[in-house]
């Protein structure tokens, strides 16, 4: 269950950096096209999680193609302003795998090149909202948003509405994300389009939260508060994603997870290509072989990602959670949300939900 708790916590953003490195060779020579270009790769990644990469992608990839891999990890905004320092030049990094918020956040500062469909021939294999043309790189794994709740205290059609959270019969036993994760986001957007004008209709989903929050014991900061209060049982449900349930519900604890009946929202993780890498053509080979059916199906058994590529076979711990949407999460009723409407708003928002939400 440890190995499972340290990926969930992967999902959070903004967690705090650490650096460690695995394997490989040393930092990038300059240029894109050294003698080294073949066989040398900088990965930049999340801070947790990462001996379940090198198993399930790093190593297969390093056997596969030969090419031998460096791991540089760090917190998502820790790792934009890397880029940010490099202003252009070698950062250091050839591939990074980081949130889309962030992902948007660089690409804003121009600290992404577009990656190329014609190297990645994968590309053609994976599911249409990975390859959003608002990114310059494609996503590689996904989460849902939705509710985590115990069996014994409510069931699916109480958890999957929204007006759960208002229900004063359980003031003191709910939680909420704190807009800073990932979850949270995602719950203000579906609060905003139940309630309101749509997703980015802020002022309804305030409203309506800042009502909820006399009931909510915690907007919490990290999987491991949720997922000990809902263990624990102080609290009966909690706003979450779906990766947060997986250990729980293997370990046969009356707890699931369930996708909201309205304003159902996920987030990616995407693989970008930063400016000024070193090492694009084994970039490139890196990003074909992580969207390919072995790597996401690896992955998605051992890391515990929801794969992009419908090929890719999904565990039956992570379907016990999530049922059919693995296989089609736009069908079910998924959106994404667009990064042009929340990057140049995030700081009026997060002193918003301070003032108007979170403080209530």
């Amino acid at each position: 269950m440890q190995n499972r708790r340290l990926r969930a916590v992967a999902l959070i953003a903004g967690v705090a950096a650490s650096a460690l490195v695995l394997g490989g060779c040393s930092s990038a020579d300059s240029g894109s096209s050294s003698d080294a270009d073949s066989d040398t790769l900088i990965l930049s990644t999340f801070p947790f999680g990462v001996e379940q990469l090198q198993e399930a992608v790093i190593d297969p990839f390093t056997k596969e193609t030969g090419i031998k891999v460096e791991v540089d990890t760090g917190s998502n905004a820790d790792r934009i302003s890397k880029l940010q320092l490099a202003d252009g030049r070698d950062p250091g990094v050839d591939v990074m795998l980081i949130s889309d918020f962030y992902a948007a956040l660089g690409q804003k500062d121009d600290l992404f090149q577009k990656v190329d469909a014609s190297k990645v021939p994968a590309l053609g294999e994976i599911a249409d909202f990975a390859k959003e043309d608002a990114y310059d790189g494609p996503a590689y794994s996904y989460q849902l948003n939705g509710t985590l709740y115990r069996t014994d205290e409510l069931d699916q059609k109480q958890a999957s509405d929204w007006g759960l959270y208002g229900d004063k019969k359980f003031k003191g036993k709910l939680a909420l994300p704190d807009i800073a994760v990932t979850a949270g986001q995602l719950t203000i957007s579906g609060v905003g389009e139940t309630y309101g004008d749509g997703p980015y209709d802020v002022d309804t989903a305030f409203k309506v939260m800042g009502g909820w929050a006399p009931n909510i014991l915690q907007f919490y900061s990290s999987s491991t508060e949720v997922t000990n209060l809902i263990t624990q049982g102080e609290i009966v449900a909690a706003d979450s994603l779906n990766g947060f349930a997986t250990d729980l519900v293997a370990s046969g604890e009356p707890i699931a997870w369930t996708a909201p009946s309205e304003g159902a929202y996920m987030a990616t993780n995407r693989v970008m290509i930063p400016k000024g890498a070193a090492h694009t053509e084994a970039a490139y080979k890196f990003i074909q072989y992580l969207l390919g059916v072995e790597a996401q199906t690896a992955s998605a058994k051992v890391v515990g990602d929801l794969p992009v590529n419908p090929g890719a076979t999904v565990p039956d711990d992570i379907r016990a959670v999530v049922g059919d949407i693995a296989d089609d999460p736009i069908k079910a009723g998924y959106q994404t949300l667009d990064p042009a409407e929340l990057v140049p708003t995030r700081n009026e928002w997060v002193d918003r939900f301070a003032r108007e939400v979170s403080s209530k």
